[in-house]
């Protein structure tokens, strides 16, 4: 008698790879669909496989829905979207891309997006394109600054961090590094290690890539801010829950900051963001530029993931069956 196949759910199929969709179902019956919180918790009864992306917070709720759930795929290295505890209580196993650090050499997407929103935050290109958009065009209101010449402090030296200091160091700025668990002689040659308090009072643009954890969770704080450099720029496409939101607020009012951009919000929500604090300042002042969560989200780098994690799904059932 064939063995049953296992129920995969796919609650975000937007785009979703047809490669990884044809590997999937090798393993499994798969079922592709684009589902609000609602949706997934009426359907997600008999999922036995629950793959996500970013729109949900699995947390208590979605795992009493789902009480045949034995693993959650995430196409993430942060898992802050998932309550780990619950998953570890339901013995539920999840699978992501945290560790997965030979296969993410090649993924290029955040660091790139990193460095498009220093250049958006730098030259005023939002406000600018606005600008034409409603009809004017007036180059002098948008006089923006140079990446050449800059310093720029890389808060988290891991794969990331590395990319993103090599993308920085191409447009000729001095790059320093911060990393307590890099060894200083690894650091990459005409990139300069230092201690955080001594880069955040040197640089003009600090960009984060640090991992969440319980030890680094609003790590970035008041005495942080003020160390930098006044007049400097803060980028963060890591995690929001690393940051002081309420700092960034008081930073950029106070003229400490002259710019942010981030990709990542506290608490983030699929229904919409427009009454966080950060949002509202952002609604009203061109020098904060906020997208939401797109650093990863890349055809080609969806593709590369959702791949990699079918097969790798493919072979953990497959030895569960042996």
């Amino acid at each position: 008698m064939p063995a049953k196949k296992i129920r995969i759910l796919v609650c975000e199929s937007l785009g979703f790879s047809s490669k990884a969709a044809s590997v999937l179902r090798r393993a499994g019956e798969i079922a592709l669909a684009d589902l609000d919180r609602n949706a997934l918790l009426s359907v997600a009864e008999h999922a036995e496989v629950l793959w996500v992306r970013l729109r949900h917070r699995i947390d208590a709720e979605i795992f009493a829905a789902a009480p045949r759930l034995k693993m959650i795929v995430t196409p993430t290295t942060g898992l802050n979207h998932i309550d780990l505890e619950e998953a570890t209580r339901r013995g539920v196993r999840i699978l992501s891309l945290r560790g997965e650090t030979e296969f993410l050499r090649d993924v290029r997407a955040t660091a790139e997006h990193t460095l498009g929103l220093t250049l958006a935050l730098l030259r005023h290109i939002p406000s600018a394109a606005n600008h034409v958009r409603d009809g004017g065009w007036n180059r002098d209101l948008f006089k923006g600054g140079e990446l050449y010449g800059k310093s720029v402090g890389i808060v988290g030296y891991g794969r990331l961090g590395r990319i993103v200091a090599r993308y920085f160091k191409a447009f000729g700025t001095q790059v320093l590094a911060c990393d307590p668990n890099i060894d200083p002689s690894s650091v990459e040659a005409g990139i300069t290690a230092m201690a955080l308090m001594p880069l955040l009072n040197e640089a003009d643009i600090v960009t984060l890539h640090v991992n969440l954890c319980n030890e680094t969770r609003g790590f970035f704080r008041e005495e942080q801010f003020a160390a930098m450099k006044r007049g400097s720029w803060f980028i963060n496409t890591s995690r929001g829950e690393l940051v002081d939101e309420s700092e960034i607020l008081a930073s950029l009012r106070s003229g400490r900051l002259s710019g942010a951009a981030l990709d990542i919000l506290c608490e983030e929500r699929s229904d919409g963001m427009k009454d966080h604090p950060l949002v509202v300042y952002a609604r009203e002042h061109n020098n904060l530029i906020i997208t939401p969560h797109i650093g990863g989200c890349t055809g080609e780098s969806m593709e590369k993931t959702e791949l990699f994690l079918a097969e790798k799904l493919c072979a953990m059932l497959e030895r569960d069956r042996t």
